[in-house]
C-alpha cells in the first residue's frame, strides 16, 4: 500500500518540476515562490518534526537545533568555498554561480524525498489512518520539492538536461524510500537529526541565494506576494494534514 501511495508523490514531484520550467519568462516570480515554499517547509514542517523526533539535548540545546545550525553553516561553507575557487580561476562569483552547489542542493532534496517515502512506509506500519495523513502531507509537499529541485539546479547554471535528471531522481526517491521500509527500519532520533540538518541547508539556500536572486532585478511587490503565498501554501498543507 505504501509503495502505491508513493506513486502519487512521484507524479506530484514531476508536476512541480514541469510547472517550474514552464514559467521561465516570470523567473523572479518562480524564485519568489520557491523561496516561500522552502521557508515554509523548513519552519512549519521540517524543524517541528525534527524537534519531535530527535528530542535529545546537548549542553541544554536540542540536538535537532544544533544540526539545523550545522546544516546552515555547512551550506554556507560549501557555497563560499566553491565561489572562491571559481573566482581564483578568473570567474566572477557574483555573476557565475558554481553549478556544483546546485547539484549538491538538489541531491539533498533527493535524499529528503527518499526519507519522505520512508515516512510513508513507517506510517502505514503504524496504521491506515496514520499512513493516509502522512501520505497527504508528503504528496502535497512533493509538488514543492519538484518545483524547488528543478529551480535550484537551474539557478546555479546547470544545463536543462541535468535539471531534468535531478527532477527525475527526486520523483523516484519516494518510491525507493517506501520500498526500503519493507527491509530497513530507521531509528526516529536519526531521522530527526537528518531533518534538522537538511532544514538548515534549505534555509540558507532560501535566505542567502533564492530570495535575493528573486528581488535582484525585479524588486516588485508581486514577487513578495508569491513568497508569502508559498509559505501560506505549506501552512495550509500542514494544517490539513494534522501537523
Amino acid at each position: 500500500m505504501a509503495v502505491f501511495v508513493a506513486l502519487g508523490a512521484f507524479l506530484m514531484t514531476l508536476a512541480g518540476g514541469w510547472t517550474a520550467q514552464r514559467v521561465t519568462d516570470r523567473r523572479h516570480l518562480v524564485l519568489g515562490l520557491a523561496g516561500g515554499l522552502m521557508l515554509g517547509v523548513v519552519g512549519l514542517d521540517l524543524l517541528p518534526e525534527a524537534l519531535h523526533a530527535a528530542d535529545r539535548e546537548i549542553f541544554g540545546v536540542p540536538a535537532a537545533l544544533l544540526l539545523f545550525v550545522a546544516g546552515f553553516l555547512l551550506a554556507h561553507l560549501v557555497e563560499r568555498t566553491l565561489a572562491a575557487r571559481q573566482a581564483s580561476h578568473g570567474g566572477d562569483e557574483h555573476v557565475h554561480r558554481a553549478p556544483e552547489v546546485g547539484l549538491t542542493a538538489a541531491a539533498a532534496m533527493v535524499g529528503h524525498s527518499a526519507m519522505d517515502g520512508v515516512a510513508i512506509g513507517a506510517a502505514f506500519q503504524v496504521g491506515g489512518g496514520m499512513g493516509a495523513s502522512v501520505a497527504l502531507a508528503v504528496i502535497a509537499h512533493d509538488f514543492a520539492d519538484g518545483f524547488n529541485t528543478f529551480t535550484i539546479t537551474s539557478l546555479y547554471g546547470n544545463a536543462r538536461r541535468r535539471a531534468m535528471g535531478m527532477l527525475l531522481a527526486d520523483a523516484c526517491a519516494p518510491l525507493l524510500g517506501a520500498l526500503s521500509t519493507v527491509f530497513v527500519h530507521i531509528p526516529e532520533p536519526v531521522l530527526g537529526g537528518y531533518l534538522g540538518l537538511f532544514g538548515g541547508v534549505l534555509l540558507y539556500l532560501a535566505a542567502a541565494e533564492i530570495l535575493p536572486e528573486a528581488h535582484h532585478e525585479h524588486p516588485a511587490r508581486s514577487t513578495l506576494l508569491f513568497t508569502v503565498a508559498g509559505v501560506a501554501f505549506i501552512w495550509l498543507v500542514v494544517g490539513v494534514s494534522g501537523g
